[in-house]
């Protein structure tokens, strides 16, 4: 996931050298007169990698430019803190200003994911970014098998 702008900029520049690599690849391996299936499977690690690093651009445009229906994409809840920093336009460093905490701080928990944030510390982040935090829990559709013992007649 791109967390900062800096990131962001780094990711293009990578995609523009992965497609200088990808042409410089499908014509070493056209010269090895391979077969169309072959070339394409060769190819292959490298399409892929260009793809996942489009769909990670795509993403971090879609969240800048505020489009909030792109958190609901995200299943980690440090994902989804990150997802709101950048839909809110604020920087590591503007957010570390609301919490009163080192920009270095927001970096490392964003850069860990937020890693074991506790409901109480992801509420101040969230209240941080403008945004509410509501919760609930209820039985998922499979329900586990219940462990309680059956109560003895008596």
């Amino acid at each position: 996931m791109i967390r900062t702008e800096t990131e962001y900029q780094e990711t293009q520049r990578r995609m523009k050298e992965g497609e200088r690599h990808q042409k410089a690849q499908q014509a070493e391996l056209e010269k090895l007169d391979l077969s169309k299936a072959e070339i394409r499977r060769g190819m292959a690690p490298l399409l892929t990698f260009h793809a996942q690093l489009q769909e990670e651009a795509q993403t971090y445009e879609r969240l800048r430019r505020g489009d909030r229906k792109e958190l609901a994409r995200f299943q980690e809840l440090g994902q989804i803190l990150i997802a709101l920093r950048i839909v809110s336009g604020l920087s590591q460093r503007e957010l570390a200003l609301r919490l009163g905490v080192h920009e270095s701080q927001v970096s490392r928990d964003e850069r860990n994911d937020y890693h074991g944030v506790t409901i109480d510390r992801a509420h101040r982040i969230i209240e941080a970014l403008g945004f509410e935090l509501h919760y609930s829990v209820a039985p998922t559709r499979k329900r586990p098998p219940s462990r309680a013992r059956p109560v003895p007649a008596g």
